[in-house]
């Protein structure tokens, strides 16, 4: 009976153990996520600190309530309560941590971890799985000196990658545990993502600085000749003067482009929902490159459905999409003297798709993938002689983007290419009258 009663007393108190933990835990959770929230803290210290505040509470409470009640479970047990609570706790996190021992052991790994470091084995060495020679360096440097390190690393196979790993080292007091035990926790943060960002930005600026230093070094060159030697000749003068408004258009276009594009990432996670009719909108931008079909000698057909194609969209923002499309095919491919629009809708997929072929010599495939990205030309003598900006593609893939659209492109060598804008379709479509 003394046992029953015994037994009962050590539940009763496993239970209020286990509802006062994760109130604490909840008590933690909720001032750290404050802290982040408003900014006190940011993401990764944040974690980190719940992280070790998690697993001294739960250490703590383990070491303090079992102990009095029977000193030899707490003993025989300790090791693998310990390994279970470290899982435990490490599997509610996004991050990849692991956590060692004094002697460089795993002791735990989340799934995000061993996603990293497949080789993660409970008992095993780090450096079997995770062979970085800075992060081994900074793992001893913490269990020596008893301070957190911080070192960033590369990872160029399967793919390029940039991580930082944030090396802790901890110490989790209990009344069972003298002296304190000891841990070391390592969180990766995968850094590739702002690399990324961080190098497209440096391109770009690069990009839009050389693309606005050809116009201004040609202005510059002709105002120069018009103010010396071509003073008093006026036919020098009105060819330089073409030359310079072209150059001063092309400037202006590039300045154009790069405002759209602006505007369109600002607000890229705004869906516009006005309705647009595409036949309408499709046969406007045909009419308007008329003047430019008749130049380069070709004919442009459309052939679009019977029924009204209503889409939910910024009606400028589409019209630049279709205008830097059939424009495309215009310059770009006018050897083949014709381009072709096709305007469907299709009810099962509930999308709209406006496709421009044209009938030039095509496009390679190594340089398929590329071609919506900025300043990217196939050809950048050419581009730039049929008053190209390298930003037209661009803006229709973000365009298309925000609208919940895409862009496919297809091309066969000699066969010319087919462009083609695919848009969800608006909630209803209307019958033509």
């Amino acid at each position: 009976m003394a046992l029953a009663s015994s037994d009962w007393l050590r539940g009763s108190r496993a239970y209020k153990r286990i509802g006062a933990s994760r109130l604490a835990l909840g008590a933690v959770a909720f001032v750290f996520a404050a802290l982040w929230a408003f900014g006190a803290l940011s993401a990764m210290p944040a974690v980190i600190a719940f992280l070790l505040t998690a697993l001294a509470i739960l250490f703590s409470r383990e070491t303090a309530v079992e102990a009095p009640l029977n000193a030899v479970t707490v003993d025989s047990h300790s090791i693998a309560d310990q390994a279970v609570m470290l899982e435990t706790v490490l599997a509610g996190l996004p991050q990849p941590v692991i956590a060692l021992d004094v002697h460089g052991e795993v002791l735990a790994a989340n799934a995000p971890a061993r996603a990293v470091a497949p080789a993660l084995r409970r008992g095993e060495p780090v450096s079997l799985a995770l062979r970085v020679p800075e992060v081994l360096d900074a793992i001893r440097r913490a269990i020596a000196s008893d301070v957190p390190q911080r070192v960033e690393f590369i990872e160029r196979v399967p793919l390029e990658r940039w991580y930082e790993a944030i090396v802790v080292p901890a110490a989790l007091p209990g009344a069972a545990l003298q002296p304190p035990a000891r841990l070391v926790l390592v969180t990766l943060d995968d850094l590739t993502p702002l690399r990324r960002v961080e190098e497209m930005r440096a391109d770009f600026v690069a990009n839009a600085s050389h693309e606005l230093r050809t116009p201004l070094a040609a202005l510059s060159g002709f105002i120069e000749t018009l103010q010396g030697p071509a003073r008093e000749d006026p036919v020098a003068r009105a060819k330089f003067l073409s030359i310079m408004q072209a150059q001063a258009t092309r400037m202006a276009r590039l300045i154009d482009d790069l405002l759209s594009l602006s505007r369109i990432e600002l607000n890229a996670h705004l869906r516009p929902n006005t309705r647009v009719e595409l036949r309408g909108l499709v046969r406007q931008v045909v009419d308007g490159l008329q003047t430019l079909a008749r130049d380069r000698e070709v004919e442009v057909g459309v052939t679009a459905s019977a029924d009204q194609v209503e889409v939910l969209g910024d009606r400028d923002e589409l019209l630049r999409v279709f205008e830097n499309l059939i424009e495309n095919a215009l310059k770009y491919a006018a050897s083949g003297k014709r381009v072709q629009v096709t305007l469907a809708a299709d009810s099962v997929r509930n999308e709209a798709r406006v496709a421009v072929r044209d009938f030039g010599p095509g496009i390679a495939p190594e340089h398929l993938p590329r071609l919506t990205e900025r300043f990217y030309r196939v050809d950048v003598a050419d581009s730039r002689a049929q008053g190209g900006t390298g930003l037209g593609l661009a803006l229709v893939k973000h365009i298309l983007n925000r609208h919940g659209g895409r862009l496919t492109i297809e091309s066969v060598a000699g066969q010319g290419a087919t462009f083609t804008a695919v848009l969800p379709l608006g909630a209803t479509r209307a019958k033509a009258n």
